[in-house]
């Protein structure tokens, strides 16, 4: 039976194709797993992390905003300003050691919990 919508992995697969890449090409661009990419596309991983979407979006010229609607990440899409300032977190992160991300994610996380205590 054919979907009236596209899904998160039906738009991925398709860009990845249209882009003439397998899933190792986009592994090794990515650094995200082929068998994750795979699971994401079957749609078997329906809300993967924001950070893989970031790396996707970018990988195939997507539209986060719209990757995100399609995981079911919030509910409105983000402002310019707020994405200009994900981006500058996700490039800052980025530049940091495993060690260093790891402690900034902890950080995030009691901020987050402190936010909705």
């Amino acid at each position: 039976m054919a979907r009236d919508r596209p899904t998160l992995g039906t738009t991925l697969k398709a860009a990845r194709t249209a882009a003439g890449l397998s899933l190792r090409d986009v592994e090794r661009r990515t650094g995200v797993r082929s068998g994750h990419l795979s699971q994401i596309e079957t749609d078997t991983i329906a809300r993967p992390e924001l950070a893989i979407l970031w790396e996707l979006a970018a990988a195939y010229g997507l539209d986060f905003s719209r990757l995100l609607a399609l995981a079911g990440h919030g509910g409105e899409p983000p402002s310019a300003r707020q994405r200009r300032r994900m981006t500058v977190a996700l490039r800052a992160m980025s530049e940091l050691t495993p060690a260093d991300q790891a402690e900034a994610l902890r950080f995030m996380a009691e901020l987050k919990a402190r936010r909705d205590a």
